[in-house]
């Protein structure tokens, strides 16, 4: 592929990128993947170049651009080779007009960047949440230690080591004997606040693919009880094959109805020594590693979510046993779901109590913690730590 056929690529998958972001379709990876795969044509380092262009041009833009080609406008207006290859080549874009529209820049949608405003997150620290996530991974200590190909970077987290993005970690030997787990340094740090020990019940009660329950395992050194919960099938089912990779044997599978869920879990009521509510959220502090998430987010959707997680909450705290501790985690840097979702939580429940954390990472925001890009190198997060009467 020319250098000008590469853009005119670029700007047909983000065409795809911004239909998804409107209506709810798939994410910027799987486009992307997905068109790689229709297109064969394209070479390993056509469909890397090709890659950052797209994700360069997302960044570029605050909010959701007019098309494909206006964000790729914008990004042009940083770098200056760009102009050049809207030459109407064959196969390359059509020559600039002088009308164009152009996305406009910024960190997100105006309405968002208040939002973060009134969270208290410095608009000097909105360019981090927007940069290149690096690749952390964390030990596994159930499969013993583990002989790496290269030397990683020591994190916060007891158990991680950080590598340059892109780092192929999933092809060693290593990986594939489960003895290493691709996982955020933050992500990490949201486990480690469950301080689950061997024999205890704990409930895992939004597991996803299983990540945190892995860990969680692993602190447990497989002793004990772990129930992993999820009302998304797709995603449970993940879990299993990852278990058996790390050689976890105590979790316990439980796909949930929504909405009924408090009647699969009637045998878990007031049992639980520790209940971990990861919820449905925004998703505001994984924007390093799913940018286009700021253009699907609107002022409805974070309605839905806050109600979704005051619900979880409450679901959660009939779970967890007198003295037991309830962990509240979302990947999100917005108080509505993190310091304002916890007091509401405490409101609600005058009898519960919350902790601080003991941390090496993260900002006070009472009553619990921020883990933030700018000021921890991880993704976005809220932590808090509930303690039932």
């Amino acid at each position: 592929m020319t250098p000008a056929a590469r853009v005119q690529s670029a700007i047909e998958i983000l065409d795809l990128v911004i239909t998804a972001a409107t209506s709810g379709g798939a994410s910027a990876d799987k486009i992307v993947a997905d068109w790689f795969r229709s297109h064969r044509f394209a070479g390993s380092k056509d469909r890397r170049a090709v890659r950052e262009l797209v994700f360069a041009a997302i960044r570029s833009c605050g909010p959701i651009p007019a098309s494909g080609r206006a964000a790729m406008l914008r990004l042009a207006q940083a770098d200056p080779a760009l102009p050049a290859l809207f030459d109407g080549s064959h196969h390359g874009p059509q020559p600039i007009g002088l009308d164009e529209p152009i996305g406009l820049g910024g960190t997100a949608p105006q309405w968002l960047e208040a939002r973060l405003i009134e969270s208290a997150i410095d608009p000097a620290d909105w360019p981090a949440m927007l940069e290149r996530a690096p690749l952390d991974i964390r030990l596994n200590p159930l499969r013993g230690s583990a002989e790496l190909p290269q030397s990683g970077e020591p994190l916060h987290s007891p158990l991680g080591l950080r590598y340059p993005p892109g780092t192929p970690v999933e092809q060693w030997d290593a990986f594939k004997a489960g003895q290493i787990e691709v996982q955020d340094a933050g992500s990490q740090l949201a486990g480690h606040a469950v301080a689950a020990l061997p024999g205890e019940t704990v409930v895992d009660l939004c597991a996803g693919a299983g990540g945190k329950s892995l860990a969680l395992a692993a602190a447990m050194d497989n002793r004990g009880r772990l129930i992993a919960c999820d009302i998304d099938r797709a995603r449970l089912s993940r879990l299993a094959p990852r278990a058996d990779r790390a050689g976890v044997i105590i979790i316990e599978q439980r796909l949930l109805n929504p909405g009924r869920e408090s009647e699969a879990l009637a045998d878990l009521a007031g049992q639980a020594d520790a209940v971990l509510v990861d919820a449905p959220c925004s998703g505001t502090g994984t924007w390093r590693r799913n940018p286009e998430a700021r253009w699907r987010l609107n002022s409805k959707e974070l309605e839905r979510l806050t109600a979704i997680q005051a619900r979880l909450l409450d679901l959660a705290a009939a779970l967890v046993k007198p003295g037991g501790r309830l962990n509240y985690v979302t990947c999100s840097v917005l108080d509505d779901e993190g310091a304002n979702q916890a007091r509401q939580f405490l409101a609600r429940h005058p009898d519960w109590r919350a902790v601080p954390l003991d941390l090496p990472a993260g900002t006070p925001r009472e009553p619990g913690l921020r883990l933030s890009p700018a000021h921890d190198a991880t993704d976005g997060f809220f932590i808090a730590r509930f303690v039932s009467p």
